[in-house]
């Protein structure tokens, strides 16, 4: 059955189907709390979970030179030194990060709404799951929230030549469901990857999922669509034919 002209959905993960930022959020809280409690880290518990939320967000990861493991590990090893000084604390270091992912990972829920909707979408449009990021982690993710069984493809830009907006992983999709770029919609939370990658594609639609209301730059790339919440889609998606060839 096709919807609109709409044959294949692609979802990004993080932010878009889970809340992968209140997740990590919830880790460095517990985090904190070990730090005060075990090892009477009173000021500097928040500070050096600051400091790593800086140095995740600035990471710039090669699988051919390290592991994920390691790398996140020295994050928090070097935000441990730079506010308490002294000798790098390894072990430190790998408790405080073994606890914020093991937290993190068990707050990566697919919500009971968001299952609902993925169910009912599936019966009229193929779903595709393209998440960009290191392959261990985002398989990790994939696991944790139990998604597998809602789409009938999965694809983590790790393991591909090429990662989000990249075209050639837009088209790499396509062909696993055996459909066109303007038969599809790419919906995700980033404007840079998402939208832009779909646009770069040529897909028949791209959805911006703004949760916080914000205005993008003027520079930034321009979604068909912007709804607040990802369950806004499939009303969306009942009338995106007519309105993208009146915008066209």
């Amino acid at each position: 059955m096709v919807l609109n002209g709409v044959r294949a959905v692609f979802f990004d993960l993080d932010n878009t189907l889970i809340d992968t930022a209140g997740a990590s959020r919830k880790g460095m809280l517990e985090v904190i709390k070990l730090l005060q409690s075990k090892y009477h880290y009173k000021e500097e518990a928040e500070t050096i979970c600051d400091k790593v939320q800086v140095k995740l967000s600035k990471e710039c990861f090669h699988p051919s030179s390290t592991c994920i493991t390691d790398l996140r590990t020295l994050h928090w090893e070097e935000a441990i030194q730079e506010t308490k000084g002294g000798a790098a604390n390894r072990k430190l270091a790998e408790e405080c990060y073994f606890l914020w992912k093991s937290t993190r990972l068990q707050h990566m829920i697919l919500a009971e709404d968001v299952k609902a909707m993925l169910t009912e979408l599936r019966k009229e449009v193929r779903l595709l799951l393209l998440t960009n990021g290191d392959q261990q982690t985002q398989r990790e993710k994939i696991e944790a929230c139990a998604c597998q069984s809602y789409f009938d493809a999965i694809v983590v830009g790790g393991e591909q030549k090429e990662e989000k907006p990249a075209p050639s992983i837009f088209y790499y999709c396509c062909n696993l469901l055996g459909v066109q770029p303007g038969d599809c919609v790419m919906v995700g939370d980033t404007l840079e990857t998402d939208i832009q990658g779909g646009l770069n594609a040529g897909l028949k639609a791209t959805v911006w999922i703004n949760k916080n209301g914000i205005m993008p730059l003027k520079s930034s790339p321009m979604p068909h669509y912007i709804v607040s919440s990802v369950l806004e889609l499939p009303a969306l998606l009942q009338s995106i034919d007519c309105t993208v060839s009146m915008s066209a």
